[in-house]
């Protein structure tokens, strides 16, 4: 092969290695690893009356008007290192029956406030499906799920929320908060879900896309969910509009 025609060949090869690299990059990023689920509690305890939590539902509680914590879930994990027999018992038996989660007194009690659904078991449920697969500590694992609700209930999306209490909302708006609290682009990381009760449509939850950090500690304890959810894949916004729903039934 001619000299010019080598050189000619290799400055090809390597345009094509470099691009190749590029794609590959490309598509690591913007991928979620986690979904962080935030629970209306009254839209939640609208349809589940029956459930502990929801029995002494009144609106003075906390969780009447800021989010509450269902989970922080790893994508596409479930169940790890898990005997069969405790899926099957969390599949089919009462989650007061599953083994307990040791937590330490501070994240129990921070846990007991943002997850209204602890006096239902709904921690032990969330740390064998869910948390078993994140490789951190029941208390690491909740600490940061709660840190992160935390961090959406000092948001203008929560502001949003406890400010129509009663009235529609819809995505719209909804987009905006988001985009005003965590950088423009974050409600392409969000989807919304709706539930009917009776004849009106009530927001039940929001699921929110975080990258793999997620789970990663937070130094000194700055706020970190606006880069989780920026760093996060994008997903279509679902339900359109619903009633921000009121405690009580």
């Amino acid at each position: 092969m001619r000299p010019w025609l080598q050189g000619f060949a290799v400055a090809v090869l390597t345009a094509v290695v470099m691009a190749t690299g590029a794609v590959a990059q490309e598509n690591n990023r913007g991928r979620t690893r986690f979904i962080l689920a935030a629970s209306w509690e009254p839209a939640f305890c609208a349809t589940n009356q029956k459930k502990a939590e929801c029995r002494n539902q009144s609106a003075n509680n906390f969780d009447a008007k800021n989010f509450s914590l269902h989970g922080l879930w790893p994508m596409r994990q479930e169940y790890c290192d898990v005997s069969d027999d405790l899926k099957q018992s969390d599949r089919s038996s009462d989650w007061k029956d599953l083994p307990a989660v040791q937590l330490s007194a501070e994240t129990k009690a921070s846990l007991d406030k943002i997850m209204p659904g602890t006096q239902s078991g709904l921690e032990r449920h969330e740390w064998i499906k869910h948390g078993s697969c994140t490789k951190l500590s029941a208390d690491d694992y909740f600490g940061t799920a709660v840190g992160l609700i935390n961090e959406l209930n000092a948001s203008a999306v929560r502001d949003l929320f406890a400010q129509n209490i009663g009235k529609t909302l819809d995505a719209e708006t909804i987009k905006a908060a988001f985009n005003k609290s965590f950088g423009e682009g974050a409600s392409d990381r969000v989807k919304m879900s709706c539930r009917q009760v009776g004849k009106v449509r009530v927001i039940s939850e929001l699921t929110i896309g975080l990258s793999e950090d997620a789970i990663q500690p937070s130094p000194d304890g700055e706020p970190r969910l606006e880069q989780l959810i920026q760093s996060a894949g994008k997903t279509s916004f679902g339900c359109d509009q619903g009633v921000v729903d009121a405690a009580g039934f």
